[in-house]
């Protein structure tokens, strides 16, 4: 089932990108829909609040397993979105997904098949895998 609806959603955004065809106006619109990501955040931030970034050096003991670092990594973030600022981000990130997509059908690529592969890369190296 989940492979039918990426499977539609890549055959819809082949049918509605118009417009921005060209590879050159999707790289460039993939890179735009980032930075607006990213400033939807910074605004939940500097503008809503209701987000908070406590930034600081990373501690992990010396003693831990790679298995347990999960446990000493932060994010940085305190506070949850609000409805305003959630709604934008999913919008925002919604955006981006869109135009990856796009690339993906500009280059022949499936965009579950590229799911499927990066969830089978994660499962067999686990943690292992980002290092």
């Amino acid at each position: 089932m989940k492979d039918i609806i990426v499977d539609d959603l890549q055959n819809t955004v082949d049918e509605f990108l118009i417009r921005h065809k060209s590879i050159l106006d999707i790289l460039t619109k993939i890179q735009e829909s980032s930075a607006r990501v990213n400033r939807a955040v910074a605004k939940s931030v500097t503008e809503c609040g209701c987000l908070k970034i406590n930034a600081q050096k990373q501690e992990i003991p010396e003693d831990a397993t790679i298995e347990d670092a999960h446990k000493y990594i932060k994010t940085h973030v305190d506070g949850e979105l609000c409805d305003n600022c959630r709604e934008v981000l999913e919008t925002e990130i919604g955006n981006n997904i869109f135009y990856t997509i796009a690339l993906c059908n500009t280059l022949g690529l499936n965009f579950y098949d590229i799911l499927l592969k990066k969830d089978k890369e994660l499962n067999t190296l686990g943690v292992f895998n980002m290092l």
